[in-house]
């Protein structure tokens, strides 16, 4: 932590870069030492930006410096970084972000799922984050009907649940995503 800055200040900066670009933008203006301070939870601003999804946050901070990992580089889709992290380091394929999330959730919460195939052919785990979030957790939260339909075919677990209980089905019928229930319910349904 810097010395100068309260950790109260950088806790509210990494709890806006899960969700508030305009608070990011103005906070990061006043104080620019935030950007790679870690909250107490030990998440930074970037990976606060990347376990949501926010890809708008997360470029703004690489842009002012941020450092791009692998997580942070699947969920934008920014295939070649991939490719080039892999390449440096294969053993980044059995990455975490933020919370432990698996390295496969993150493409898949953003829809890539050339990225998906990707890892997955380099050796990522399709059912990691199980009992947290897997990476079917995010296809199926996120309405990506093609990532769920390829981790199922990829034997990604339908009953897995994340650190709220709930199956992906679950989470895919309270987001209404109505085509992801459809191709999840012949996994989940015990009639």
């Amino acid at each position: 932590m810097s010395a100068t800055l309260d950790q109260n200040l950088i806790n509210e900066f990494v709890i806006a870069a899960h969700h508030d670009l305009p608070k990011v933008q103005a906070m990061l203006a006043e104080a620019p030492d935030l950007l790679n301070e870690a909250s107490e939870w030990f998440e930074t601003p970037i990976q606060a930006a990347a376990h949501t999804g926010q890809v708008e946050i997360a470029a703004f901070l690489l842009d002012r410096g941020a450092p791009l990992d692998i997580c942070t580089a699947a969920m934008m889709g920014l295939r070649d970084d991939v490719t080039a992290i892999l390449a440096d380091d294969p053993g980044a394929s059995q990455s975490t972000g933020a919370h432990g999330i698996p390295l496969l959730y993150f493409p898949a919460l953003a829809g890539h799922l050339d990225i998906v195939r990707q890892l997955y052919d380099a050796g990522t785990p399709v059912n990691a984050g199980e009992g947290g979030t897997t990476p079917l957790h995010g296809a199926a939260g996120s309405g990506h009907a093609a990532v769920v339909q390829w981790l199922l075919a990829h034997d990604a677990n339908p009953y897995a649940e994340d650190m709220n209980g709930k199956m992906p089905i679950e989470v895919a019928e309270a987001n209404r995503f109505d085509d992801v229930v459809a191709l999840l319910r012949p996994y989940t349904d015990v009639s």
